[in-house]
């Protein structure tokens, strides 16, 4: 296990939430009171907060210090923020909340194992927060947090907690959340953001610290079917290594172990897996997202892009893809276009073939008249590609049931798409 360990205690987390919501306080609490801020940044922000006439340290200055870019016009897709406790590692990816970027949360949310939303007690479910939830569920996040904020404004009501739980989780019943929990919070007082609430006697749920500490993740990943697209061969040529020849990829699912029969394709050669190697040592077996070189007891002919696969458990090769496509620059997609696509490690051109809808994010409505795709539109697309991808139903496999469109001429990503399924 040790390989892995340090790959498991990773949480990767998405947020979304709109202007006044709150978000950058509850991101700065966090990164506050879990001791993941210099001494130096806080003085900083204690003395701005001064400044400013602030009867309180303003933790929200933590994370807006990219707002000031935003005002000169500079457009910030998603601000990548770190943090550790003793438990876990963390990534927050911090989206934008409105409507206009759409793209951006698709970006932030497509890796992340956990979505979070935030909602101000006092208004509730908003259109915006609706829309937060359906593209999560989209994108497969396994795990959801509704936060209710600001539950100091309505003095810590357990009917309003009560009353947006239960918005939210009818609402939660039309789409994909495995799980849910929903977390009365005030970001900018602490309660129950890492610390208990004496305000809250009636909750008996975890804070949200706690939650992100121990939410289980590891069974998100597909350990069924292996997968592992191959990024380079490795031929050393100093003398001391002249006859090795190993693959190196990260694995997308499945379990690699030595002694395996595998199958690589697309030519469909079988071998045996001889070894696997991390950098510094072989490992008896390994599972995503750990990143290795495989070692195969045939000569046989592997290049990039190609994928190894269990002999009797293997994608099959398919170039008629139907995908829902997030589409994410201002000329709009239109069929019979022609585009780059990288799928994994495997790269391609596609044309578009047709459009068969276009899905409104607010109301789940499927427009089948949309004879295109604009800026920020999400819909469900046809495409022919000229080399076979080897792809899962995004749903199964979410490394392997994505990809992304480029435009050619200027080497654009103009796409992201999620597969339903390949002939």
């Amino acid at each position: 296990m040790g390989a892995t360990e340090g790959q498991m205690d990773l949480l990767r987390f998405a947020t979304a939430g709109s202007v006044d919501d709150g978000k950058s306080t509850l991101i700065g609490r966090l990164l506050f009171d879990s001791k993941s801020i210099f001494a130096d940044q806080l003085e900083a922000v204690e003395k701005t907060s001064t400044d400013k006439g602030h009867g309180y340290v303003d933790l929200s200055l933590l994370t807006d210090g990219l707002r000031s870019e935003r005002e000169q016009g500079i457009t910030i897709d998603v601000a990548y923020r770190y943090f550790a406790t003793p438990n876990r590692k963390f990534i927050i990816a911090d989206t934008p909340g409105h409507v206009q970027y759409t793209r951006n949360m698709v970006t932030g949310a497509s890796t992340a194992d956990l979505g979070l939303v935030l909602v101000d007690a006092r208004h509730g479910l908003t259109e915006q927060s609706r829309r937060h939830a359906v593209l999560l569920s989209l994108l497969r996040v396994p795990h959801l947090v509704l936060c209710i904020n600001k539950m100091d404004l309505v003095d810590w009501s357990e009917e309003t907690y009560e009353k947006i739980h239960a918005e939210f989780t009818q609402f939660a019943t039309k789409l994909n959340i495995p799980d849910l929990e929903v977390i009365p919070i005030s970001a900018l007082n602490g309660d129950n953001v890492v610390d208990r609430s004496e305000n809250t006697p009636w909750y008996h749920g975890p804070t949200l610290m706690h939650h992100l500490e121990h939410v289980h993740v590891a069974s998100d990943r597909d350990l069924v079917d292996t997968r592992f697209p191959v990024q380079y061969v490795v031929r050393p040529k100093s003398d001391e290594h002249h006859d090795y020849r190993g693959y190196a990829g990260q694995i997308a699912g499945g379990v690699l172990k030595r002694g395996d029969e595998v199958i690589v394709l697309p030519s469909g050669m079988t071998s045996t897996i001889s070894g696997i190697d991390l950098f510094d040592r072989e490992v008896d077996e390994a599972f995503p997202p750990m990143s290795v070189t495989v070692r195969l007891e045939d000569d046989v002919d592997v290049s990039r892009g190609d994928m190894i696969a269990r002999v009797k458990n293997a994608p099959k090769p398919s170039q008629d893809i139907d995908a829902m496509v997030c589409w994410m620059t201002n000329e709009p997609l239109r069929p019979r276009q022609k585009l780059a696509i990288k799928h994994t490690t495997r790269s391609g051109r596609a044309m578009v073939k047709d459009i068969q809808y276009r899905l409104d994010v607010n109301s789940l409505h499927r427009d089948q008249e949309a004879g295109e795709l604009g800026l920020n539109e999400i819909g469900r697309v046809q495409l022919r590609t000229t080399v076979p991808l080897l792809c899962d139903p995004y749903s199964k496999n979410r490394t392997t049931g994505s990809f992304i469109l480029i435009d050619e001429a200027t080497g654009v990503t103009v796409g992201a798409g999620m597969i339903n399924s390949g002939s």
